[in-house]
C-alpha cells in the first residue's frame, strides 16, 4: 500500500505562517487575492486548497488581479491546479511575493503576467517528496510519479527560467533558495519591490536579507559618482587625479 502525500514536510519546524485566504475589490478595475499559510489539505490545520481559489476567481471580473503570496508550500498537485486556474483568468496576474513562496506556492508564483518579488523575500524550489509503504511494485509506483512530477514542475518554472533545462532540473534535486534579486537575475520574477516592508512571518533569513540589501544599495550610490550633483562629481575627480 502506497499512501502518495507529495509535500515539504520537513519544513513543518519553520515558523508557522497563518492562514489568511481572502478575496477583495480594491476598485472597479483592480481585485486582490491573499494567499497566505499551507497550499492543500494538511494535518497541521488550516490550509488553503485550489476549490478555495477557484471559487474566488469565479466572482472575479476585474482587469487585473493582483496575488499576494506568503507560503512554504505544500501540496504539488493543489499548487499547480491553482497556477493553472490563474494562467486560465481573463485579468492580468500581478503577483507579489510577500515573505516566502517555497515548494508548491513557488508553482503558484510561476502563473504571474508579473512577479514582484518583496524586499527580503525569497523563492524555494525542490523535488516532489512523500512516503511510501508496500512491496518494490509500490516503491517503484511512487518513484515514477515522482518523476513525473519533477519534470512537470520543470515545465513550469521553463516557462519563465532564462537558462537550459538541465540547469532548472538540478536546481530542483539541489533545493534551490533564491533571493529577491537572484530570482529576477534568472527570470524567475520581474522585479523587486524595494518599497515593501519584510512581512511579519517572514524568515530571520529574509530580514538579514533585506537590511544587507539596503547596505549594498547605499554603498552602491556613495561609488557611483553619477548619483552626486555635479559639484560632487568636480570634488571626487579632483582627487582622484591628486
Amino acid at each position: 500500500m502506497t499512501k502518495k502525500r507529495f509535500r515539504n514536510e520537513k519544513y513543518n519546524t519553520l515558523p508557522k505562517i497563518d492562514k489568511v485566504f481572502k478575496a477583495e475589490a480594491i476598485d472597479t478595475e483592480t481585485s486582490k487575492i491573499t494567499i497566505y499559510g499551507d497550499i492543500g489539505e494538511s494535518w497541521w490545520g488550516e490550509y488553503i486548497t485550489a476549490t478555495d481559489v477557484e471559487n474566488a476567481l469565479k466572482n472575479i471580473t476585474t482587469s487585473s488581479v493582483h496575488v499576494h503570496v506568503n507560503s512554504y508550500g505544500g501540496d504539488v498537485f493543489d499548487g499547480i491546479a491553482i497556477y493553472n486556474q490563474l494562467k486560465n483568468h481573463s485579468a492580468k496576474i500581478i503577483m507579489h511575493i510577500d515573505g516566502i513562496a517555497a515548494s508548491a506556492a513557488s508553482i503558484i508564483a510561476m502563473a504571474g503576467d508579473e512577479i514582484v518579488m518583496g524586499l527580503g523575500s525569497m523563492l524555494m524550489i525542490h523535488e516532489g517528496s512523500t512516503f511510501a509503504w508496500g512491496t518494490k511494485t509500490d516503491i517503484r509506483k511512487t518513484l515514477n510519479a515522482l518523476e513525473g512530477i519533477d519534470k512537470s514542475i520543470a515545465d513550469i518554472y521553463m516557462g519563465r527560467y532564462k537558462g537550459e533545462r538541465n540547469e532548472i532540473d538540478t536546481m530542483i534535486v539541489n533545493e534551490t533558495w533564491f533571493t529577491s534579486n537572484e530570482a529576477v537575475e534568472v527570470g524567475l520574477a520581474d522585479r523587486v519591490d524595494e518599497e515593501q516592508e519584510v512581512v511579519e512571518n517572514s524568515d530571520p533569513e529574509d530580514f538579514k536579507n533585506s537590511v544587507l540589501q539596503r547596505f549594498r544599495q547605499k554603498h552602491q550610490k556613495a561609488s557611483n559618482p553619477e548619483q552626486f550633483s555635479t559639484n560632487e562629481n568636480i570634488l571626487i575627480r579632483l582627487k582622484r587625479q591628486a
